[in-house]
């Protein structure tokens, strides 16, 4: 990394843990202190649209999104000025935090950031049977339950694959999850845009009204924050798309696709030298093995947030 344009460091570029994705680290300089994220570009999931996300980026942060500041992207580092604040735990937050991250998305959408229009999605891998049978084949701890799950991931990808999304597309953040959010004076920071793209408006604001509503499964979930999210979005004059199952294809799809990544990531058994550990990779898909048919199977209960 060609790091210059940031100073002269002050001590070491130390490593910090827990990105599901790529890799970041602080870098203390006589000009002050940058996140310095390297990307992950041995298998990335998605094309990395670097300049259009950056362009993004910054007209956001001149609009006033609380986040940190851009200071520079290339195909293979993100740099933006280190940000302090409490991390968000899985857990429900305030109402209040609920509230200002509806008004945030709001204003998110009203940009006018010009970008082209997304590829078209590819049909979502129905390869479940073969990633079972490889699975057990090389002992992975998680393998007899993907093997009992593949009829159930095989609805999960058609669901997918045929859910109606009734619009309007907005251009936003696409991720924001309790590790994307710091909490700075109680009031949301928003981080990591690297997602950042066109997507169906029910789908961004189901996503995340549950993720900040409940707890690390489906049974801490609070209806009166996932209705904060949405009212600080109707506040902040933003208008909220028709119910229906819409409102969590999106999240479904996402967690569908970074589970089945992060199985062959396992199934490769070799040490990335990007992106997670091994370690994480086998935490996150056991954790989609786990969570995801217990989420699809909640659908019309997650339906009734909508009332």
């Amino acid at each position: 990394m060609n790091l210059s344009h940031l100073g002269t460091p002050t001590g070491p570029m130390t490593r910090v843990h827990g990105g599901f994705a790529n890799r970041m680290y602080r870098l203390d300089t006589d000009q002050g202190s940058f996140a310095v994220k390297e990307l992950n570009l041995a298998d990335r999931r998605w094309t990395y649209r670097v300049e259009d996300v950056f362009r993004l980026e910054r007209a956001a942060f001149a609009a006033g999104i609380p986040m940190p500041e851009p200071i520079s992207a290339d195909q293979h580092t993100l740099v933006h000025r280190w940000v302090d604040g409490e991390k968000i735990p899985e857990a429900p937050v305030s109402e209040a935090y609920a509230f200002e991250v509806g008004e945030l998305l709001a204003r998110i959408h009203a940009l006018d950031v010009e970008w082209a229009e997304d590829p078209s999605e590819e049909p979502t891998p129905q390869d479940w049977p073969v990633l079972a049978q490889r699975a057990a084949a090389t002992n992975q701890p998680w393998a007899d339950e993907l093997a009992s799950q593949v009829e159930t991931f095989l609805a999960i990808a058609h669901f997918v694959d045929t859910c109606e999304r009734p619009g309007p597309v907005v251009l936003t953040h696409k991720d924001i999850q309790p590790w994307n959010l710091l909490a700075r004076n109680g009031r949301p920071v928003l981080l990591d845009w690297e997602l950042s793209g066109l997507l169906d408006l029910s789908g961004e604001l189901g996503s995340t009204a549950l993720s900040i509503a409940k707890g690390p499964g489906l049974d801490t979930i609070e209806p009166t924050i996932f209705r904060s999210v949405l009212n600080g979005y109707t506040a902040a004059c933003g208008t909220l798309p028709p119910p229906g199952p819409s409102w969590f294809a999106y999240l479904i799809s996402g967690w569908l696709g970074h589970t089945r990544w992060n199985i062959l990531r396992c199934l490769s058994t070799v040490e990335a030298t990007t992106g997670p550990d091994l370690a994480l990779s086998q935490e996150s898909a056991l954790n989609g093995i786990h969570g995801l048919p217990d989420l699809y199977a909640r659908l019309p209960d997650l339906e009734t947030l909508l009332a």
